[in-house]
């Protein structure tokens, strides 16, 4: 039976390089694929990894349909086996109903891949929407690691180094922070549940490691 999975982790799980491997498993047996991504590091219209591969993908932008666009490609004579969805947490709720929909009326298997919450800890509304209708769900195997050698759970956004946990849920690019003269350096960082709660990056880390001693001592005996 085709089945909506949706593979799930935190940034680093090597998620985009999944799903390249898996169209390329099924490519090389002959079978067609609609590739899908969104905000790519390579790029509009592209699903790539930190490996450094990368494939053509569709671009899923807000208004995009899959549903329809799949249908529309069907009925121009093209071919469809399955469908990939990488960077899944950015679309809609009402994208994923489409990607359902694919599954019970086209009966395509849909892969889709996408971390699942934001820099504060909350579910992406399309990786909410997945949870909640997925016949599978599958943690990434592939295991990334906080800076403290424990398992990453969460991921964090650093603005100049030091974590935040207000702003947009979706920030792509450089931002400028308020009064600031340049733009502010924005990054992303994969921590364990201890240290994104002390809001405790690698940089901070450091930082307080070669810091000097500030609690009081009474050297009078």
């Amino acid at each position: 039976m085709p089945e909506l999975v949706f593979f799930s982790g935190t940034m680093d799980c090597g998620k985009s390089t999944l799903a390249l491997q898996i169209e390329h498993n099924r490519s090389a047996r002959g079978l067609q694929g609609m590739i899908y991504s969104r905000n790519d590091r390579a790029g509009r219209g592209k699903l790539s990894s930190r490996l450094g591969l990368v494939t053509e993908a569709v671009e899923a932008v807000d208004d995009l349909d899959f549903y329809a666009h799949v249908v529309d490609h069907l009925s121009a004579g093209g071919r469809v086996d399955y469908v990939i969805a990488d960077e899944a947490q950015f679309l809609g709720p009402e994208q994923v109903d489409q990607l359902a929909r694919v599954v019970d009326d086209l009966e395509l298997d849909v892969f889709a891949f996408g971390i699942t919450t934001d820099f504060r800890s909350k579910l992406f509304p399309g990786s909410q929407r997945l949870v909640e209708l997925a016949d599978r769900i599958e943690a990434l195997k592939v295991e990334a690691l906080c800076w403290c050698g424990a398992r990453a759970t969460h991921n964090a956004r650093t603005v100049d180094g030091r974590m935040v946990v207000e702003g947009a849920q979706v920030v792509v690019g450089d931002v400028v922070g308020e009064g600031a003269e340049r733009p502010a350096e924005v990054g992303y960082e994969v921590l364990c549940r201890r240290h994104h709660s002390r809001r405790q990056t690698a940089a901070t880390a450091h930082a307080a490691a070669l810091s000097p001693d500030v609690l009081p001592v009474d050297s009078a005996r």
